[in-house]
């Protein structure tokens, strides 16, 4: 009786299985149908001609959005577009453009390190005329871009106005495969910590950085410092044998599943390490993220370095490109990533009802415990919460608007002028602006007109329409003038006041330029908060011990 029991049990359970998948196929037949009679209706019957492609494809798009930010479609003209991520390469010339609101022109701001735009000469500030005869004057960034680049060997000719020389320039340029170094830098912070900032997983990125680690070693560095700061991530293969450089072969780093039994995947260490007892630390941020987590989440379930920063991002999905009929592809979420401890640290549940769809954080209170493998409590959900919480600098308002809203590209054409007067300048560890030069600043931001919203005064704003609506004001009109009159902007004070924070916004956009995103991160070595707190624990053997402990 047992034994029939458990096979009606049995039986009963598959009949319900087979029911339900029943249910789910006719509910997708059904749904395809519809979806394929009523685009046949709007064919025929729409009261414009329809396009296919842009039809169809809001349609696809529609679809994957009710689902997470990372599944998406490329059809065959964006193609490209996925090959870029998968790779970081795209064929051009190498150079950021923008566009300048004064003169409502597109122009180059920063050609970049051993690539074509700053092979044959081309500067911060040059204005873009004409691409092989084709006026670019009246063009947009983004057109500008799209002219910019092409196949790889092809060969064109840009003209350019340079403001410093007042005269116009024509280069020859050869379009070569760009991909943008994934290592801008690494070196010595001191005598005996080594530093490396690694800022994405593209192919073979962990063969760079085995080098650059065994040229530290060779230069004397006895403790490391890995800076994923702002590392959206890419491979996770890549990431895997990256954190093989310090952890023993055959390690198991993280497994992958899904709904479909080909998701599942585990990934282990496969060489011998290079070093598994040098201190290392990681810096890690809120952009850190996906592949960068799981390198970071490594090194802290295995207990094999400090991590510092402020908590990463949170992305535990995984996807895996498809190819499509027509030249189409589709990157698909497939699965999630779990970390040596058994952890999987997405941050974020996507919602989806009748009435629309939403996204989810998850909160601290619903995370689970886990254990790194010397006993220390970690948590899934949310992130990689650091070992040392170091929050960074906050950026003041006006150095915002100086750097990114100005409309009166105040600060870009000083700099622009800085450099035409400047054919060299000192290291980027050494190099610094007077005070003679930064009142040169200052006066031409005040001469200009400058202004910028000021935070407080929007904050008061708000108070004084709210104790008008309640009634409160009349009996505090007076306290406000006083208090308005006081919070007025003097922007020539607010200059000086925030002089040191807008002197190293300057002194980046000009080291930029001789020395390249390379010297900007070396520059910053100095008085970087993380930075500056993983050299004192690094130096203080007790405190990294204990850190590590339980």
């Amino acid at each position: 009786m047992k034994r029939l029991s458990i096979f009606i049990c049995g039986v009963m359970a598959a009949m319900t299985l087979w029911a339900q998948k029943k249910d789910h196929n006719f509910a997708v037949g059904k749904n395809l149908d519809l979806f394929n009679q009523i685009y046949k209706q709007l064919d025929l019957m729409y009261v414009d001609t329809l396009n296919p492609g842009e039809i169809i494809g809001y349609g696809i798009n529609g679809m994957l959005r009710s689902l997470d930010p990372y599944t998406v479609y490329y059809p065959e003209e964006n193609a490209n577009e996925l090959k870029q991520m998968i790779t970081g390469k795209y064929a051009g010339i190498g150079a950021l453009v923008r566009y300048h609101k004064q003169l409502k022109r597109v122009l180059i701001d920063e050609p970049y390190e051993n690539m074509p735009s700053a092979e044959v000469g081309l500067k911060k500030g040059d204005i873009i005329l004409s691409i092989d005869g084709k006026d670019m004057t009246e063009k947009n960034t983004s057109e500008v871009s799209s002219s910019l680049r092409g196949d790889a060997g092809t060969t064109f000719l840009l003209k350019v106005l340079r403001p410093s020389l007042n005269k116009d320039l024509q280069f020859k340029i050869t379009r070569r495969n760009i991909k943008l170094p994934e290592l801008p830098f690494y070196g010595m912070v001191d005598g005996k910590i080594g530093y490396i900032s690694l800022t994405g997983f593209p192919e073979d990125c962990s063969k760079d950085m085995r080098k650059a680690f065994l040229d530290l070693k060779k230069r004397g560095a006895e403790k490391l410092i890995l800076d994923l700061r702002n590392n959206g991530g890419g491979s996770l293969s890549e990431a895997v044998d990256i954190i093989n450089l310090w952890i023993p072969q055959g390690q198991t780093i993280v497994e992958t599943k899904g709904k479909l039994p080909q998701a599942y995947r585990k990934y282990s260490t496969r060489f011998e390490p290079v070093d598994t007892i040098m201190p290392l630390v990681v810096l890690v941020n809120g952009e850190t993220a996906s592949a960068s987590e799981i390198t970071c989440g490594a090194i802290q379930d295995l207990d094999r370095g400090i991590i510092i920063g402020t908590r990463t991002y949170g992305k535990g999905l995984v996807q895996t490109p498809i190819d499509l009929p027509y030249n189409a592809n589709l990157k698909l979420t497939t699965s999630k990533y779990y970390i040596p401890s058994g952890r999987c640290i997405q941050a974020i549940n996507y919602k989806r009802s009748g009435g629309g769809d939403y996204k989810e954080r998850v909160p601290d209170s619903l995370t689970h415990v886990f254990k790194t493998r010397a006993g220390r409590e970690v948590r899934d959900g949310g992130g990689i919460k650091p070992d040392v919480e170091v929050k960074p600098d906050t950026i003041s308002n006006i150095v915002i608007y100086l750097d990114q809203i100005d409309s009166l590209e105040v600060t870009f054409d000083w700099v622009v002028d800085y450099i035409a007067k400047h054919p060299t300048i000192a290291s980027p560890r050494n190099f610094e602006l007077s005070d003679a030069e930064y009142n040169d600043y200052k006066q031409k931001v005040v001469d200009s007109g400058f202004t910028y919203d000021p935070i407080s005064g929007e904050m008061i704003d708000k108070l004084e329409q709210a104790l008008k609506f309640e009634g409160y004001y009349d009996d505090t009109k007076e306290e406000f003038a006083a208090l308005k009159k006081k919070l007025k902007h003097n922007v020539a004070q607010d200059l000086e006041y925030h002089k040191d924070e807008i002197k190293r916004m300057l002194e980046q956009e000009i080291i930029t330029a001789y020395y390249y995103k390379a010297g900007v991160i070396e520059s910053t070595l100095k008085y970087d908060k993380e930075i500056l707190e993983a050299v004192k624990i690094l130096n203080d053997e007790k405190a990294y011990k204990e850190l590590l402990q339980p």
